[in-house]
Formats: structure tokens, sequence, C-alpha cells
């Protein structure tokens, strides 16, 4: 009878397969486990540090933490979901829509950088949006006084 005092087969019995490999099967889905956990701590480090250090928001980290994310996607797929196991084709039917969709991604962040720096150089973004931007930074909003005394004046000047 088992530890557990039930009736309930050992996970050896019911894989088919001898104690030898399933602990040699455990111990490579361990194995999995410590260097994914070893990745997510990196990943903390560095995203803790980022700030501190200047890093955030610098396309260097965001392709960092894009690849270390892919690494720990791919662990998961080939060890926890089998597809390490797999036919070759089944393989690339399962991993190319994935690799599709992570160029697109990547492209979309390096075609980021069109968006951010100075404002004058901004040539996608609406320049009204980037004045509002700017007049906001200055603490030129609607608490302006002129603003709302001038917004006052044409209020008026609709009404008659």
């Amino acid at each position: 009878m088992s530890e557990f005092h039930d009736d309930y087969p050992s996970y050896e019995h019911m894989a088919h397969h001898s104690e030898e490999e399933g602990k040699t099967k455990r111990k490579a889905l361990w194995r999995v486990f410590w260097y994914m956990l070893i990745i997510t701590i990196v990943e903390l480090i560095i995203g803790s540090m980022a700030p501190a250090q200047g890093w955030s928001g610098t396309l260097g980290l965001k392709v960092l933490f894009i690849g270390l994310t892919v690494v720990k996607a791919g662990f998961i797929v080939m060890a926890f979901m089998h597809l390490g196991h797999e036919v070759t084709f089944m393989k690339y039917t399962i991993l190319l829509p994935y690799v599709i969709f992570m160029s697109y991604a990547i492209f979309i962040i390096l075609d980021e950088g069109v968006y951010s720096g100075d404002p004058q150089n901004r040539t996608k973004v609406d320049p009204i949006l980037i004045q509002q931007q700017l007049d906001l930074k200055n603490g030129h909003g609607h608490h302006d006084a002129a603003a709302t005394e001038a917004h006052g004046e044409h209020a008026e000047e609709a009404h008659h």
C-alpha cells in the first residue's frame, strides 16, 4: 500500500514504466523548474535595478526581457506540454505561428523608437497631441486662470 494508505495505483504503474524511468522523468521536470526559477530571479533583479541604473525603457532591456520570456516559454512548451516528444512536423506546426508572432512583436518594439524621443522629431504623432502634452507638463491645462477666463469669454460670445 502507498504512503497515503489508499488504493490508487502509483504513477509508475499508471504510466507503464519502471521506477527508474519515473525518477529520470521527474528529475528532468525538476531541472526545468530550477532553470525557469533562475531565469525569473534574474528578470526580477534586472527589473528592480533598471530604474536606478537608467535602463528603463531602453531597447536592450526590452529585447533582453523578451528573450528571457521566450526561453521560459520554450521550457514550458517543450517539457510540460510535451512538445519535445512530438514528431518534427507537429513541432513546426505549433511553433511556426509562435515564431511569426514573436517576430511581429520584436518589429513593433523596434518601430516604437519612432514614437519616442524629442517632441519635434515625432513624425507619426499628431502635432496637436504633442502641444497638449507640452502644455500639461508646463502647467497650462484646464486649471490655468487665463484659459478659464478666455473660455468664459467664448461662452458669452456663443450665447449672444
